[in-house]
C-alpha cells in the first residue's frame, strides 16, 4: 500500500510538471504568433499587447532606447507609417527552439517597400506570460 502511495505521488508530480511546462510553451507560442501577425499587419496596437511595462527599441544604427509600453506603441506606430510592411517571417530560431526557460528570442525579416530589416525580438517570462522586452531593427 505504501508503494502505491509513492507511485501515485510521483505520477501526480510528473503530471503537474508536464502541465506547467506545456503552459509555458503555449504562452511562448502565443506571444510569437501575435508578434508575427502584428508585424505583418504593421499594427502598433496589436504589437503593444505583447510589450512588457518597459521596452527597449532600436532602429538601424541608432542606440537602443527604453520606452514605457505606451511610448513604445507610439514609436512603433511612427515606424510602421514610415515603413509600411510588405511582409514578416521568422528566420532563426523558430520560436519553439529558444532554449532558456525565462528568456527567449527570435530573429526575423521585416520587409517594406524600400528594403528590409533583420529583427531581433527578445521576450521574457513575466509571471507566467512571455512579454517583449526588446526589439532591434537592423538595416539589411
Amino acid at each position: 500500500m505504501k508503494n502505491f502511495k509513492n507511485i501515485a505521488v510521483v505520477l501526480f508530480l510528473a503530471f503537474v510538471t508536464t502541465l506547467f511546462a506545456s503552459g509555458q510553451a503555449v504562452a511562448q507560442k502565443d506571444v510569437f504568433d501575435g508578434v508575427e501577425a502584428a508585424l505583418r499587419a504593421g499594427s502598433a496596437k496589436d504589437l503593444a499587447r505583447h510589450f512588457d511595462s518597459k521596452v527597449s527599441l532600436s532602429f538601424a544604427d541608432e542606440k537602443a532606447t527604453d520606452y514605457s509600453k505606451t511610448q513604445a506603441e507610439f514609436v512603433m506606430k511612427n515606424f510602421f507609417s514610415k515603413n509600411p510592411p510588405t511582409g514578416f517571417a521568422y528566420n532563426f530560431p523558430t520560436p519553439s527552439e529558444s532554449v532558456r526557460k525565462d528568456k527567449r528570442y527570435v530573429i526575423g525579416t521585416y520587409t517594406h517597400r524600400n528594403g528590409s530589416y533583420t529583427v531581433l525580438i527578445r521576450v521574457k517570462d513575466a509571471k507566467g506570460k512571455f512579454l517583449i522586452h526588446s526589439i532591434d531593427f537592423i538595416k539589411d
